[in-house]
């Protein structure tokens, strides 16, 4: 029963978030003011890149058309010789009117590979409001002038999207999209709906820069591997508050089999455990039609287990219907595939709890039970 009351509060707060999407948009005198840079804040965006990736070009290009008035790009790199460095010299030499910049180098001894890689960014950077944003971010033109919107007040301190799937790798691809947008993001908006937001979420992430002095700099985050969520609790705590942003990016998911699949949510999940271990253990309940039919294989009573689970079948058949314009999905999500996303799911949800090490980049490490990196 737990489990369908979920559902259908995800089915609801998805709802209400199109309809927020749909009102929550930059007015005809805030997109002339963003134009004539009329009282609008500057923007640095640090990209953090590693290594070439599909649709790379595409992705860190998309920053490079912003319709809004001040703003840089500064790609960040580890190092010269990096796979990726004549995709940032394409972008640049494409798009010369944007004011973009290549740093090379990574800060020793900060344990997070891709705060000690944005470090130099973030020194170099001269906006009033910092976005981070991940390499494999896409986003829309008017990105900026959205994101801006949420700095409106000086209480803000930080803003973040949510993101929908871009899936590169065919059935597996659509798989993880699955889990974007019909599974995570929606617990996002029902987290947000139970009290004040104190996480960012890490796709594309924007602060202001005074809050970050606050918190002591990006440094600060170098400890962690949830970076983005260390973000909002540190700014929350400095007494900002934290936003939701209605502006939904896209990133893609590069995964092309069920292990690389299974590798990336792990270690989603395990960093989740580590930040609220009993939320997690218990986000079993939001797993309705597996329940229903554990609940028809245990109990005595098969109509009332055949109720439940024709009720919690139509409700993620609902939530998987509803997600797709919510999130601004424009690629098929095969109703076929729900089955086998629902087993994934409760593989990774049980296979997180036996082991802390988790794979990033090709790289195995290991979380301690306060988030830091071993």
């Amino acid at each position: 029963m737990l489990g369908i009351v979920y559902l259908a509060a995800a089915i609801l707060v998805t709802i209400a978030f199109t309809k927020r999407r749909n009102t929550e948009r930059p007015t005809h005198t805030e997109r002339s003011e963003s134009q004539s840079k009329c009282g609008v804040p500057t923007v640095s965006i640090l990209k953090p890149i590693r290594g070439n990736e599909p649709r790379l070009y595409e992705n860190l290009a998309s920053f490079c058309k912003q319709s809004y008035p001040d703003y840089e790009v500064i790609f960040c790199l580890h190092e010269e010789t990096d796979a990726a460095r004549p995709v940032l010299d394409r972008v640049l030499a494409d798009f010369p009117d944007c004011r973009g910049a290549i740093l090379i180098g990574t800060k020793a001894g900060v344990a997070n590979p891709k705060i000690a890689n944005l470090i130099k960014g973030s020194r170099a950077a001269r906006g009033d409001i910092i976005v981070i944003s991940d390499s494999d971010v896409a986003v829309g033109s008017d990105y900026l002038q959205s994101i801006a919107l949420s700095f409106r007040s000086e209480r803000v301190g930080a803003a973040s999207s949510l993101y929908r799937g871009d899936s590169q790798g065919g059935f597996v691809g659509q798989l993880g999209a699955m889990y974007v947008e019909e599974q995570f993001a929606p617990s996002v908006l029902v987290a947000a709906r139970l009290g004040p937001v104190r996480f960012c979420l890490g796709a594309a992430m924007a602060v202001r820069r005074t809050a970050l002095d606050a918190i002591g700099g990006i440094e600060a985050l170098g400890p962690f591997l949830a970076d983005d969520h260390k973000l909002g609790e540190l700014v929350a705590a400095h007494g900002y508050d934290v936003e939701l942003s209605p502006y939904v990016v896209a990133t893609t998911i590069a995964e092309t089999t069920l292990s690389e699949l299974f590798s990336h949510e792990l270690r989603w999940a395990r960093t989740n455990l580590v930040l609220a271990p009993a939320g997690y253990a218990f986000s079993f309940l939001t797993f309705a039609v597996p329940l229903t039919l554990l609940y028809i294989t245990v109990s005595l009573n098969l109509p009332l287990g055949l109720a439940l689970l024709a009720l919690a079948i139509a409700l993620r058949l609902m939530l998987h219907v509803v997600s797709l314009p919510s999130f601004g999905v424009s690629q098929d999500r095969p109703i076929w595939l729900l089955p086998l996303r629902g087993i994934l799911s409760v593989a990774v949800w049980a296979s997180s709890f036996f082991g802390r090490s988790v794979r990033w980049r090709k790289t195995d490490v290991s979380v301690a039970a306060d988030g830091t990196m071993r």
